[in-house]
């Protein structure tokens, strides 16, 4: 999700969120429940919400936190098996192109011209057809992933500003791979302040999904937006996300 458009997708909706909670919640002195975790979902212990103006700082990784859950993971595995004939088919395509780079570097001081035109040829346009073919992967990927995002950050936006309003948050800033230093505000975090694991437990149990089983990830499988993740990644990483970068050649 390294688009602006996702990065404002997502800002835009977890402000919209918070207005919808101040709006339907005017007293910030009442004291709401915890969110539920994994482990105590049942009889959370009651937290009692700061004053106003608290300066308690936390971070959370929402790229991660959607394609963590079980949610996420299960629908990334699903994009990534109805995308992985084309990327099969790609591969295939990109061994063959290799193979006739391979015939004009080693025989093609002894082609004649025509020969070796021909096979000069072949490997253009095998090459345009090739990018052509990993582009519309990588939009095809980049479009199913956002749309993954959106719908799950609808529902998990509201859960984060609850989460950080029960746990007396005064900031919640973004990690997101486009959000780190120098890209973002971010040059350096104490692991202990990130409540990305934390969060995507509590939708775990909201949204009631089993944790998918897991699958074989492909060899030739592309490396999906985001894979590089900052620090404070919670240790349920997905198992697979959808590609969105080229196959490999």
């Amino acid at each position: 999700m390294k688009p602006t458009l996702m990065r404002l997708m997502i800002t835009l909706a977890v402000l919209a969120s918070a207005s919808v909670l101040a709006q339907n919640d005017p007293a910030p002195s009442a004291a709401l429940p915890a969110a539920p975790s994994a482990a105590g979902a049942s009889s959370p212990a009651p937290v009692t919400t700061p004053a106003p103006g608290s300066t308690k700082l936390g971070t959370i990784n929402i790229e991660a936190a959607i394609f963590a859950s079980n949610e996420g993971q299960r629908d990334g595995n699903e994009v990534a098996q109805k995308l992985q004939p084309k990327q099969t088919e790609l591969k295939t395509m990109s061994d063959e192109l290799e193979s006739l780079k391979n015939q004009l570097k080693t025989q093609g001081d002894k082609m004649n011209d025509d020969a070796k035109g021909n096979l000069q040829r072949q490997i253009e346009q095998k090459q345009k057809v090739l990018e052509r073919g990993q582009q519309d992967l990588q939009e095809e990927a980049r479009t199913q992933e956002n749309e993954i995002a959106q719908r799950i950050l609808r529902k998990m936006g509201p859960l984060i500003v609850k989460y950080a309003s029960d746990n007396g948050f005064g900031l919640i800033i973004d990690t997101s791979t486009n959000n780190q230093w120098p890209n973002g505000p971010v040059l350096w975090q104490n692991p202990s302040i990130d409540i990305t694991k934390p969060v995507v437990e509590a939708y775990n149990v909201q949204s009631g999904v089993a944790p998918p089983p897991k699958v074989s990830t492909p060899s030739s499988k592309p490396t999906g937006t985001g894979t590089t993740k900052p620090g404070t990644t919670p240790s349920t990483t997905p198992t697979t996300k959808p590609p969105a970068t080229q196959p490999k050649q």
